[in-house]
């Protein structure tokens, strides 16, 4: 009987003791938690260098058909996403490969009838200085509407007046209070 109540004693001194016992307690279950991580940590990276390679000599077959089977899977896994990468990429390049060839074609047909209409205009300019009949004035420098100045030539706001021949009104002639400066502005 003298056993049994020296273990209640001592069970109660453990257990109703609350300030010792508790920080007591708690220290032990962290250093317990701590020790559980180092060896996981420890666990993991060993496992990473038996991955890449590294640290195998003291595998045993068994060990080593493991990482070789795990390897394996990741392998597999690695081709099967980049297969994924790949076809996804191929899509996208023949989505934009359409695309740029259906702007190709509306571009085309676009460049195709504004050719025609500069066609048209340049057939309408040839026939009508062909026949003299055109609605393009010369310049009196020109001997024929193809037969340019490659200079600029800028008149804004001045023509000049030729009459016809055979007229009566005469080039030189000026209004009151026209100077030769202002010559031609007001006829």
């Amino acid at each position: 009987m003298a056993s049994v109540t020296k273990t209640l004693e001592r069970y109660q001194r453990c257990c109703y003791t609350p300030q010792e016992n508790s920080s007591e307690r708690e220290t032990q279950s962290w250093y317990q938690e701590a020790t559980k991580l180092k060896a996981k940590y420890e666990s993991l990276q060993r496992t990473q260098r038996h991955l890449l390679g590294e640290d195998l000599g003291p595998l045993n077959v068994k060990e080593l058909q493991n990482l070789e089977k795990q390897l394996e899977g990741a392998l597999a896994l690695a081709r099967q996403r980049k297969q994924q990468v790949l076809t996804e990429q191929m899509e996208d390049l023949r989505k934009k490969e359409r695309h740029l060839g259906d702007l190709n074609r509306h571009l085309k047909l676009k460049l195709e009838a504004e050719g025609q209409n500069l066609q048209a205009i340049q057939d309408y300019w040839n026939s009508g200085a062909a026949d003299g009949s055109s609605n393009f004035n010369l310049h009196h420098s020109q001997s024929s509407q193809m037969d340019c100045d490659p200079g600029p030539v800028l008149q804004i706001g001045y023509h000049q007046y030729f009459p016809a021949e055979g007229s009566s009104v005469s080039a030189s002639k000026s209004m009151p209070g026209e100077t030769n400066f202002f010559q031609g502005w007001v006829l």
